[in-house]
């Protein structure tokens, strides 16, 4: 198999399973959506006990990488061909002259960072397949730390001919924690690794996060954990509200990613973020369009318990979405159906 470097589908002919699979491309060019403008390079192979490879190749078009471009080519025990595996639907054919220049699709991408830039973003043209007909983009990236203290490496995609913003997404490696919430018990949580710990900060959706108000009503603290383990599910441990915070709205992001094809509260990616232990004894919880985020009270420990149960979490953030798509004034018959709605819908959540 090739350690490193280029080996085009009309170069098969051998006996190994990089061989086989390149011969299986060449003989399927259509099924591939390959062509003479493309190059494949070897990403990984792997060989089954009973005999069936699988080759992963990274795909070139006129030596642009495609992203979401990559093929998986299946063969069986005796080297037949038993698949394909792609996301590309179709063959890409575009011009390769941009009508932005890499200077200027930086600028673009580093607009849409939220914390503070490290340096100027750097950008690649390449070729943009992933949901969408292959289109000529600039990937860049932009490095930094956002607001509540967390790295960032912001991967946006930037067409090459509008500057329309494509995609964008967090290439920081999140870790994954155990949390024992009050509400929800043992639940899976996406952390941040830091210096020395991890913190409560999703950045496989849009970098939300929890943050502790430590019974006042002034700043909020990061929550950070020395061994990614949260919360104990007693309210004695202060981490166990916060597993349900983060909890919930990791929750209400899915159900509103894959129900609804919204990518995130305010479409755009990024993530809203929990306060909470928010004052004394406060039986309440409240969505605030200012800071874009949601605040939980513990309650009064007699007649109510923390109010940050998954169906608070879906309610709450739900008039974030309101507030981003109807903007319903929170009064009379409009304040009614705003808080209507977000019932309806932290059910739906829950």
């Amino acid at each position: 198999m090739l350690a490193s470097g280029a080996q085009a589908a009309g170069q098969g002919g051998g006996s190994t399973a990089v061989d086989r699979a390149l011969d299986h491309v060449r003989a399927n060019a259509g099924a591939a959506h390959y062509d003479a403008d493309q190059t494949l390079v070897v990403r990984d192979v792997v060989a089954d006990g009973n005999g069936a490879e699988h080759v992963r190749f990274d795909r070139l078009y006129q030596g642009l990488r495609v992203l979401g471009g990559d093929l998986v080519v299946h063969s069986d025990a005796a080297g037949s061909l038993a698949g394909l595996s792609q996301t590309l639907d179709v063959r890409p054919s575009v011009s390769t002259s941009p009508g932005l220049s890499g200077e200027q699709a930086a600028r673009r991408a580093a607009a849409q960072f939220a914390g503070r830039p490290a340096g100027a973003a750097r950008a690649e043209l390449v070729v943009y397949a992933r949901s969408f007909t292959p289109v000529l983009a600039y990937k860049a990236v932009v490095e930094g730390e956002l607001p509540d203290g967390s790295p960032s490496e912001l991967h946006v995609i930037v067409g090459a001919g509008t500057g329309e913003i494509l995609d964008s997404w967090d290439g920081i490696e999140n870790a994954t924690g155990t949390g024992r919430g009050f509400f929800n018990g043992t639940v899976t949580l996406e952390t941040t690794p830091i210096s020395g710990g991890y913190r409560l900060t999703d950045p496989t959706r849009g970098n939300q996060f929890t943050c502790n108000m430590k019974n006042r009503q002034g700043s909020c603290y990061s929550l950070d954990d020395a061994d990614n383990s949260w919360g104990d599910g007693t309210l004695a441990n202060t981490q166990s509200v916060a597993v349900d915070a983060q909890y919930g709205t990791s929750v209400t992001w899915d159900y509103y990613k894959n129900v609804h094809a919204r990518n995130g509260i305010a479409n755009d990616g990024k993530g809203a973020y929990n306060r909470v232990h928010y004052g004394r004894k406060y039986n309440n919880a409240y969505w605030s369009d200012s800071c874009f985020c949601m605040t939980y009270g513990d309650g009064d420990g007699t007649t109510y318990n923390p109010f940050d149960s998954l169906d608070v979490a879906g309610h709450e953030m739900t008039h974030g979405v309101t507030s981003r798509t109807a903007a319903l004034t929170y009064s009379g018959e409009s304040g009614g159906l705003n808080e209507a709605t977000s019932d309806i819908f932290g059910t739906m959540v829950e």
